[in-house]
């Protein structure tokens, strides 16, 4: 069986993991944490980095560290991973969803103009499956209405996007563009720690109330707290496997890169599927290599799943919109919302093998079992 992911370990990390257990600093302080936090808010361009102990909880701590809550509104696409919209109504806020745009699957900025009402608090635009979100209207958006921008660049690591704004024409790299972004360094990221994540933010503030939030809101009194925290931390030995990957992050993209363009180079004219979109201000890191279904074939991505597993290759399907989950239904807020776009893409989308260790060959038997199933 091709997995889905595979990462790769082919530089320092088991040498700066021997040298953590070296020090007996494997816990959440030494000195590769504070080196994993400077060294990928440096490459994304931003002063703070407050690692945490995965994505989803890197999106409360940001949620919080805003203070949102009741009566606040945040949008967001429907169209992503759960912990969104849960990081959202665990604060005591209220998600609102918008579609998505039917080329990158990132949110649909029209829809996200419309929904701004006076209770409207807070963007969280979702950089979907390596492709980023038109940022430039997303950001003059929010300097109109006054609302902070959560980012999140769980999918984006390395992503570039070209800004207009301001006359300043450059590319951007995701996870600078918000008030505060939030990064996962999962098993199948560019950057892995195994599990674990990072808040980014330019705001001293904001950077402070992180670092406060993730350790329970310690005072300088040991084991005096002035609000309710969380244990959110990230360990020593995990933020040396990072340190090296950051290293390595060159090749990891690069390597992703070919990835995505080996099978652009084998796909490319299969009938009932859509490739990957590349819109020109965007350089993408194919995360994910995703590829949907016509909508008027017979096959709906499960049955291709299953297919395409039959034939020795592993896939995953693309996210159920989160107006369409049961626990968000039970509490009401989106039981009237139907994105059509959303609907559709998940129904008929699946993502193939897309590791950062996957080989040439690889990549051809899965392009061919592709072929085989859809001839």
């Amino acid at each position: 069986m091709i997995p889905v992911n595979e990462p790769l370990f082919s530089g320092n990390e088991r040498a700066y993991v021997d040298d953590c257990m070296a020090s007996g600093w494997v816990s959440s302080s030494g000195a590769y944490i504070a080196r994993f936090e400077k060294d990928w808010a440096a490459y994304c361009g931003v002063r703070h980095g407050i690692a945490v102990s995965n994505g989803t909880t890197a999106l409360q701590i940001a949620v919080d560290a805003l203070e949102l809550g009741l009566g606040d509104e945040v949008i967001l696409p429907s169209f992503t991973i759960i912990s969104c919209a849960l990081a959202v109504v665990r604060a005591g806020a209220t998600p609102v969803v918008v579609d998505c745009d039917p080329r990158t699957y990132c949110m649909d900025i029209d829809q996200l103009s419309d929904a701004i009402t006076d209770r409207t608090r807070a963007i969280m635009p979702v950089h979907m499956y390596g492709h980023p979100v038109d940022m430039d209207r997303v950001l003059a958006l929010a300097e109109k209405h006054g609302l902070a921008i959560i980012e999140d660049a769980a999918q984006a690591h390395g992503c570039d996007y070209f800004s207009r704004r301001g006359g300043n024409n450059a590319w951007r790299r995701c996870g600078g563009f918000g008030t505060l972004s939030t990064f996962s360094f999962f098993a199948n990221k560019l950057i892995t720690t195994g599990e674990g994540g990072m808040v980014l933010t330019d705001d001293d503030d904001l950077a402070e109330r992180c670092r406060s939030l993730r350790n329970l809101c310690f005072k300088p009194t040991r084991f005096l707290h002035d609000e309710l925290g969380y244990n959110y931390r990230f360990t020593n030995l995990q933020a040396a496997i990072g340190v090296a990957q950051v290293e390595r992050m060159d090749d990891i993209l690069a390597r992703k890169r070919k990835m995505g363009q080996r099978y652009d180079d084998l796909l490319s004219g299969v009938g009932g599927i859509t490739l990957p979109a590349r819109e020109e201000w965007a350089h993408i890191n194919y995360w994910m290599y995703a590829v949907l279904l016509d909508e008027a074939g017979d096959l709906d991505a499960f049955q291709f799943a299953s297919a395409l597993k039959d034939r020795g290759v592993d896939t995953r399907p693309f996210f159920m919109g989160t107006h369409e989950q049961p626990p968000f239904h039970r509490r009401g807020p989106f039981q009237t919302v139907r994105p059509p776009v959303t609907e559709r893409i998940y129904r008929k989308g699946l993502y193939l093998p897309s590791g950062v260790a996957i080989t040439d060959k690889q990549i051809a038997l899965v392009a061919s079992a592709v072929k085989d199933v859809l001839s």
